[in-house]
């Protein structure tokens, strides 16, 4: 399993937010660039990154900004969400370096979109299944759907999705812990990996979610808790390396 460091870009800056709130940032730094290579040198093994302009916005705002940090950093597999809606947007971020393009609401809106990515650029695409109690949220986490988290993971079961990314909303941001039972079941009712995403605190939550990897658990997202210094990278992926 490994730790992914996720940079959430708003209006150039990195930050983070709390539940999806756009109007409860935290602004970390204003040079993503060297944010991304902070955790190069600490040794991370991917970069997530959210466009979150863009996620509201239905289009980039932000690739000027990802396509410098790729560019910086070509050896580093980067994976990228918010606000990609057509073919054109994934081809862009591919030829511009991104290893991963992970689509969150054309996924509930139009699964085709997904089938279509995994036919024309194979290996390269996520699915991220943003749930609140269970139900998938999509447009930056605005609006609910009626559909269940599990229920959507199950209908890319065979369409050659790379991984699903499960971030349960009410644990994002909060530094409360993460959702260690729901990403376990998400990843057993599938067998597509999964990425856990939101509300991982410290080391405690790390060993308890390495505790369910063989559930289909491959990786997991960090973002406040890096920033904010209650988990150390080196130490908590070289936990991992060694169970």
């Amino acid at each position: 399993m490994i730790l992914i460091p996720a940079i959430d870009l708003k209006q150039g800056q990195c930050v983070r937010l709390r539940q999806g709130n756009m109007e409860d940032s935290t602004v970390f730094s204003d040079d993503p660039v060297s944010m991304a290579g902070k955790w190069v040198n600490q040794g991370a093994k991917r970069l997530h990154l959210v466009d979150l302009d863009g996620a509201f916005e239905g289009e980039p705002v932000n690739a000027d900004v990802i396509e410098s940090i790729s560019q910086a950093y070509p050896d580093l597999p980067i994976q990228i969400g918010g606000g990609i809606r057509n073919i054109d947007t994934v081809e862009a971020y591919l030829a511009a370096g991104v290893e991963y393009v992970i689509i969150g609401t054309q996924a509930v809106r139009k699964p085709e979109f997904v089938t279509e990515l995994c036919a024309e650029f194979p290996g390269h695409v996520i699915v991220g299944i943003d749930a609140k109690d269970g139900m998938v949220a999509v447009q930056g986490w605005a609006e609910s759907s009626d559909q269940s988290a599990e229920h959507l993971a199950q209908k890319f079961e065979d369409q050659g999705v790379s991984a699903i990314v499960y971030t349960d909303i009410n644990r994002d941001g909060m530094m409360q812990g993460v959702n260690v039972e729901a990403t376990a079941a998400l990843a057993q009712s599938i067998s597509i990996p999964v990425i856990a995403s939101g509300g991982v605190t410290n080391i405690d939550d790390i060993k308890n979610l390495n505790k369910v990897k063989d559930a289909g658990i491959e990786g997991v997202i960090i973002g406040r808790a890096l920033y904010e210094r209650t988990i150390a990278l080196p130490e908590a992926q070289a936990y991992l390396d060694s169970h």
